[in-house]
């Protein structure tokens, strides 16, 4: 398990409170129907400015305040607001090191009833220390889960529902307890879907290869990143399409992509050799490339990293 270490404030009810202080009611609405919305967005320290760099983050606000609308929420907070917030709580919390924010917008009357609308909403954010949150190094052993995402019209991936993350976690869980490190998770029809939480690439014959927006998935902001990255710097074709099963069995790369996950090999899906077993060229390019634009070392994406201090 990991430990989390907030900092010392967080944004609750309009205000910025002690963090051991930002608590909701047993009764809120949210957590008793799962009806929230959440970001998660990695900040990364830059040791020769000595300041941590929190990265697209207007891309995050703007997917959240998008999908509010999914779920009927509205709160007094704009986008411009919250990034603000975000910013201030790592200002806040003094850490000079990798952090992760996590802004939640959510039904927080007190309430009976599933229902979206004619509920009150408002917005929290927290602020924890952050470093690798699965090994990135020498590639991951993955399973492909019993379990299927959920369908669009049924409870949307594209929103980062808190609900909904119940289905990632079944999976998640099946794959470590068969002793696998993470899942990929089918869609109904039997293509490939993404992670558990995390969207999944794979390389065949030199084209870089991700299921498309339709197939029920996050559209991630790293996922996005990858692609342009691939496309701009690295002159690697990328293709949006279905993936089948074993097509994961015999394409020659794997690996995951998100905020949690950054950029993660695989080497094993379903305890087949992923091409040589290690971590693939490809790969390697994105992963090293990726670090090097989240921690503001390339000019040409500088603006995707805002500086907080």
């Amino acid at each position: 398990m990991r430990k989390m270490e907030p900092g010392r404030e967080a944004y609750f009810e309009g205000k910025y409170v002690p963090s051991a202080e930002a608590k909701i009611s047993i009764m809120t609405h949210a957590f008793n129907y799962g009806t929230g919305l959440f970001e998660g967005i990695r900040g990364y320290y830059n040791k020769e400015e000595n300041n941590v760099l929190i990265f697209r983050l207007p891309e995050h606000i703007d997917r959240i305040s998008r999908n509010c609308k999914i779920l009927n929420i509205q709160v007094p907070e704009t986008p411009k607001d919250i990034e603000a917030i975000c910013v201030e709580l790592v200002k806040r919390s003094g850490f000079r090191e990798g952090v992760y924010l996590r802004p939640i917008c959510y039904k927080s009357d007190c309430s009976l009833g599933p229902k979206v609308h004619d509920v009150g909403s408002s917005l929290c954010c927290y602020v924890i220390k952050l470093g690798d949150y699965i090994n990135i190094e020498t590639g991951l052993d993955v399973a492909v889960a019993s379990w299927r995402r959920l369908s669009d019209n049924a409870i949307p991936s594209r929103a980062k529902t808190t609900g909904s993350y119940v289905n990632s976690s079944l999976a998640s869980t099946e794959a470590a307890q068969a002793g696998f490190d993470e899942a990929i998770v089918l869609r109904e029809n039997g293509s490939v879907a993404e992670g558990s939480a995390m969207n999944v690439f794979m390389v065949l014959n030199g084209k870089l290869i991700t299921t498309p927006p339709s197939a029920d998935i996050l559209i991630g902001i790293t996922r996005n990143t990858i692609m342009e990255l691939a496309r701009e710097e690295l002159g690697i074709e990328v293709v949006e399409r279905d993936i089948a099963r074993t097509e994961l069995y015999v394409c020659d790369e794997i690996f995951f992509c998100g905020t949690g996950a950054q950029v993660a090999p695989v080497r094993s899906v379903d305890r087949r050799v992923i091409g040589d077993g290690k971590v693939g060229p490809i790969s390697k390019k994105l992963q090293d490339l990726y670090f090097d634009v989240v921690q503001g070392k390339v000019k040409k994406y500088r603006h995707w990293c805002t500086p907080c201090y």
